[in-house]
């Protein structure tokens, strides 16, 4: 039920070759109004990415260079302010996402790598599209009467084979509550595990009433 990063890509992605040159970038930089493309190579597969920031500083450090204090760049600063192509200007290697992987994973990588998309890669890294934060938010922008159907019917029902009369399953913008008496204590913990997973939920409050370790009811022996 997850989610996945083909349901919400898109598949129209501005990209650069490898050779493009400053101006090329800056053009599609202005043209299509992102701040970061991917950068690929004549098999379109992704070795990089560039971005408004990779040129400004270019033009950071030239102007640098002609100042008084020039000549005292560490070598990497020097090979930047060099940049002419995109295979110079670029950050690599890229971060990149898989389409099946699930979007709480392509969130986590934009979180630890401090990115704002991530270019899409098939298993040999051609570019098949972009996810973007907003894409990631869409997700969240589901009716909570759509996520109690969800909940009721495919993973109560559906999967745990349970009576939907025995639980109570309330969704305010996005927050479900679920209350009732589970199986036993692995079957609610796997139940509140799924519900997080629905798509749109914000949270899970946990209300459910465990049976106690060792009863009939929770099926000890």
């Amino acid at each position: 039920m997850s989610v996945i990063v083909k349901d919400v890509m898109s598949t129209h992605v501005a990209a650069v070759r490898r050779h493009a040159t400053f101006k090329d970038i800056a053009a599609v930089l202005r043209e299509q109004r992102v701040s970061a493309f991917p950068v690929i190579d004549d098999d379109n597969r992704v070795i990089g990415v560039v971005s408004e920031a990779d040129l400004l500083t270019k033009e950071a450090l030239l102007d640098e260079a002609s100042s008084v204090f020039g000549g005292t760049f560490k070598h990497d600063d020097q090979a930047k302010a060099a940049a002419v192509t995109a295979a110079e200007l670029m950050t690599a290697p890229a971060v990149t996402v898989g389409p099946y992987e699930t979007v709480a994973h392509a969130a986590h990588l934009m979180y630890r790598k401090r990115v704002k998309r991530l270019p899409v890669v098939s298993p040999d890294g051609t570019l098949i599209g972009i996810v973007t934060r907003s894409d990631i938010l869409a997700v969240f922008d589901r009716a909570d009467e759509k996520i109690c159907d969800d909940i009721v019917s495919k993973v109560l029902l559906e999967k745990f084979l349970c009576d939907p009369g025995t639980f109570r399953v309330t969704v305010i913008k996005g927050i479900v509550t679920i209350a009732g008496t589970p199986e036993n204590a692995h079957v609610g913990h796997d139940i509140i595990a799924d519900v997080s997973h629905v798509e749109g939920v914000v949270a899970v409050r946990d209300r459910l009433t465990y049976p106690p370790t060792g009863s009939a009811w929770g099926g000890a022996m």
